[in-house]
């Protein structure tokens, strides 16, 4: 027979159990309940930038991107987006009914109060000197990630007006988190680096997100979206490059380059890894991944049930080779021309995609199923649910 105090230590510790149980579940339910954000705070490269390259470009030498046909779909004139039109960020803001998200640098007189974009197109994840030390040198920017965190931190004065608002807009605020990285892989790629070298690279882009949205975390940061790369075999950048006559280098589904697209799904793979890591030590906060891969390889594999053409790898803005693409030829430049119907394509210059692609990554996304954890919308207006991006919207 068991004495009282066992069986009153095993009734203690049955409440215990329950009481922890009950605790972990309404902590999970917090994270994933929904959240009417107001504003958007933004870091990344080029996929993300509404026209932060542009504002600290030198005005007597423009880029290529700031000619057209860049920007000729919906802002009927170049904005500094990488794209035909909207990029995802734009997407994500509509469908949030915020305002487009206004670039950082070199703007004037910007209002920031409902978003703040600190993406750069060519910002790395790590720091400059660091891949120049690996023998990887580049021309494009020194505006890496650690030094866009900077810039917003370094900016919080002019942003909010105290501590206490400073916190609240970051709490309140959708933080997406690149994609940034995948300009790291790409100039090691273009240097002529091997993929054992490159492959190198992934923990410590990774390692560098992390650091960065545990940072964010201690200013106050409660939902972060952080996207995976894209397929890379996909970009006629890379077909080009390496294009070869051995056809079993190919997806024979979508023609795209199946050890680079290999690459990505293993960066992608260590980058849920540590999200999920970084869930478990912060469960009140929401870390949701977005995964860009598959929601554009599903273009790529079944392009006609989305609109788009059969095989659709070649650019749009571009000239010459099988993909329409050339390295020393950069659309913007008086002899490309851009498609005449740029809804059919995918790829927009080679590297960046167009308005019609960046729409449907953005509907998988914000509506599923490319986002772990999904996000739960049911506080929002109907309104506002039902006037997602879609491929409707920008016919």
């Amino acid at each position: 027979m068991e004495p009282p105090y066992f069986y009153l230590f095993k009734k203690l510790t049955r409440t215990f159990f329950i009481i922890t149980l009950l605790t972990t579940v309404v902590s999970s339910l917090e994270v994933k309940q929904c959240r009417e954000f107001k504003s958007i705070i933004s870091f990344g490269d080029s996929h993300a930038d509404t026209g932060n390259l542009l504002g600290l470009s030198d005005p007597n030498n423009l880029p290529h991107f700031a000619f057209p046909p860049y920007g000729e779909t919906f802002f009927h004139h170049p904005t500094g987006r990488f794209s035909n039109g909207r990029v995802i960020i734009d997407f994500m803001a509509e469908f949030l009914d915020l305002p487009l998200v206004p670039p950082f640098y070199g703007s004037q007189n910007a209002n920031f109060k409902k978003g703040v974009n600190f993406a750069v197109a060519g910002a790395t994840a790590l720091e400059r000197s660091f891949l120049e030390g690996r023998g990887i040198h580049f021309p494009y920017t020194n505006i890496s990630l650690g030094v866009q965190l900077s810039s917003f931190k370094e900016s919080l004065p002019k942003l909010c007006g105290s501590p206490s608002d400073c916190r609240d807009m970051i709490e309140n605020a959708l933080i997406l988190m690149g994609e940034i990285g995948g300009t790291d892989y790409n100039y090691a790629f273009l240097v002529g680096k091997s993929i054992e070298e490159v492959k190198e690279l992934i923990p410590m882009v990774i390692t560098a997100i992390s650091s960065s949205i545990t940072e964010l975390i201690g200013m106050g940061g409660r939902t972060f979206l952080v996207p995976g790369d894209f397929p890379l075999g996909c970009s006629a950048i890379y077909l080009t490059s390496y294009q070869t006559s051995n056809m079993e280098a190919y997806d024979p589904l979508t023609g795209c380059l199946t050890w680079l697209n290999k690459f990505g799904e293993n960066h992608d793979a260590q980058l849920q890894a540590e999200l999920n890591r970084l869930q478990k030590l912060y469960p009140h906060v929401n870390i949701i991944y977005a995964d860009y891969y598959n929601a554009l390889l599903r273009i790529y594999q079944e392009p006609t049930k989305f609109g788009f053409m059969n095989r659709p790898l070649s650019a749009c803005c571009g000239v010459g080779g099988p993909y329409n693409f050339t390295s020393f030829w950069q659309c913007g430049a008086d002899v490309v021309e851009g498609c005449s119907d740029p809804s059919k394509y995918v790829t927009w210059d080679g590297v960046h995609m167009t308005e019609a692609a960046y729409s449907l990554i953005s509907e998988g996304i914000l509506k599923g199923p490319y986002a772990a954890p999904p996000f739960d919308w049911s506080c929002l207006s109907s309104e506002i649910k039902d006037n997602g991006p879609s491929e409707k919207r920008i016919v």
